[in-house]
């Protein structure tokens, strides 16, 4: 992915994938900024007007008036003019290696929360945020429990087994549990708590930031890619 170290050298890159096997999957809050795309190949637009005058295709542009691309995160003049920015999602893996086909680089970015007076509460970092499913179990539900701790429910990604986050360190059973070990080591844990069914993270540059969300599975649409479905003309 692009940095703002590569400034108008672009290194050759590849679409970023998970594993579906591990119940991993893409956050929707997500921002992919593609650069030098083909606007024979790709409908790069300003999303207000486009959507305004092109309702039903409005998921199928990309934004070239994205705030992101306006103001690059650490590096607001990290691109010349005369590199193309605009902003799309990718509903699918499949869009973004279709949307690289046509675009000379990418890079991904979410916005971080970092417990600021709104509306300056959230920062915009490089990386990719990620949904792992923790399923509710009775393991979890004790985890949980306020007369037991209150401790947070979560997954060691090295033991590849469920943690519970307590104040005092990582227990594999409930915080108040003083038979069991404790470990204060957070490095690859996820968290999440048990009135969802899944937590989020952010991987890139930096520690990863970790809190609940709920997903629901939402079709492939569209791509950013041009066809004969979506073409303006």
């Amino acid at each position: 992915m692009w940095n703002c170290n590569d400034g108008d050298s672009f290194r050759p890159t590849r679409p970023f994938s998970l594993d579906t096997s591990t119940h991993l999957s893409l956050s929707t809050q997500n921002n992919y900024l593609f650069f030098n795309c083909s606007d024979e190949n790709v409908i790069i637009e300003p999303k207000p007007s486009f959507c305004e005058r092109f309702p039903d295709r409005c998921d199928s542009s990309c934004d070239s008036a994205s705030y992101l691309c306006r103001h690059l995160p650490d590096c607001p003049l990290g691109l010349s003019g005369r590199i193309g920015c605009c902003s799309y999602y990718p509903k699918a893996t499949e869009s973004l290696r279709l949307m690289l086909q046509y675009c000379t680089s990418y890079t991904s970015v979410y916005w971080r929360n970092v417990g600021a007076i709104p509306p300056y509460d959230q920062v915009p970092e490089y990386g990719i945020r990620i949904y792992f499913d923790i399923p509710i179990t009775t393991s979890c539900l004790q985890c949980q429990d306020y007369s037991k701790g209150g401790g947070t429910c979560g997954f060691d990604t090295g033991s590849q087994s469920f943690t519970c986050l307590c104040e005092k360190g990582n227990v594999t059973t409930y915080c108040t549990d003083h038979q069991n070990s404790q470990h204060s080591r957070r490095i690859g844990v996820i968290a999440g708590t048990a009135t969802g069914m899944s937590v989020a993270g952010a991987v890139g540059v930096g520690a990863g930031i970790w809190y609940i969300r709920k997903v629901r599975a939402k079709a492939p649409v569209t791509c950013g890619v041009q066809s004969n479905e979506n073409r303006l003309f």
